[in-house]
């Protein structure tokens, strides 16, 4: 078993040539949001901007993209023209994961779920989109994502998945309870469940438990403030960044885990009971150098 630590940093991020063009450190497309959810893609995008990704797309139903554009001139938000995702929005879903792979020169990955709801013409609308993406692509399956995937295990095996669940979510995902089992259990069930499922999974906790099914690694930075909403959604946005970079699932789930909750120590020295996401998202730069 691994216990991550700063190295798996410094090894991902070396000195950048300078030759350095767009879109040579990834392009991300976050999909998520609904009418009532608009800050959960905001979160993973400009968590991914302090990541160090080039480019972040985000597309979302109309009145989330329209919140989400006024947040910050970073953001490039795409608006469906929809209250709330369904296969109404699949072809330009498709067209713009296309679209990105190209400009990026297969550079790209996806962040899908966050603020999405789980009415059934959402899942619907999910998981035809996972059917039809290219295989090769990697996406982060998060919040409201994981609960349509469960409904469809057979789409997993074989794919670039990288899942990132709470105790409940991963209950929801594999059926295992994780509610009084041991740190030991857990890293066992974990890494279990992983090669059942042939994906990678990145457990969420006060020790964070990441597997692949063939090797498994556990996080011991962050804190008990984290448990402010949006520190979820930075960590998918983080994890989005690197897999857009080019970094292997396994590596990025643990630099992922690692660096988030690194970011959350720093940004609670400072602000405590306080903490919010966009503190730890302005703290991940300062993780990354130190």
């Amino acid at each position: 078993m691994i216990k991550i630590d700063k190295k798996i940093i410094k090894k991902i991020y070396q000195p950048r040539p300078k030759n350095a063009k767009k879109y040579d450190f990834g392009l991300l497309l976050v999909i998520g949001g609904s009418n009532f959810y608009s800050g959960s893609p905001a979160l993973s995008a400009l968590a991914a901007f302090r990541a160090g990704v080039d480019m972040v797309r985000i597309v979302a139903p109309k009145r989330a993209a329209d919140i989400i554009a006024s947040f910050s001139p970073d953001l490039a938000a795409y608006p469906l023209n929809e209250e709330w995702l369904s296969k109404k929005s699949l072809s330009v879903l498709l067209t713009m994961t296309e679209s990105a792979k190209l400009v990026a020169n297969g550079r790209t990955a996806v962040v899908l779920g966050g603020g999405l709801g789980r009415s059934q013409e959402t899942q619907e609308a999910v998981l035809e989109y996972l059917k039809q993406i290219d295989t090769d692509i990697p996406v982060v399956i998060d919040a409201d994502a994981i609960y349509a995937v469960a409904n469809q295990p057979q789409l997993i095996s074989g794919r670039h998945f990288l899942f990132t669940p709470h105790s409940y979510e991963f209950f929801v995902l594999t059926g295992q309870k994780l509610t009084s089992a041991s740190l030991e259990e857990k890293i066992k069930i974990v890494e279990t469940e992983a090669r059942r499922l042939k994906t990678t999974i990145l457990l969420k906790g006060e020790t964070d438990v990441v597997s692949n099914g063939q090797q498994t690694a556990i996080n011991q930075t962050g804190n008990a403030y984290m448990t402010v909403g949006g520190c979820g959604d930075t960590l998918a946005g983080i994890c989005g960044a690197l897999l857009a970079r080019g970094v292997d699932l396994f590596i990025a789930a643990q630099a992922g885990a690692y660096l988030n909750g690194r970011a959350g120590e720093m940004a609670a020295q400072q602000y405590g009971e306080g903490l919010t996401a966009t503190d730890l998202i302005e703290a991940i730069p300062w993780a990354i150098k130190k």
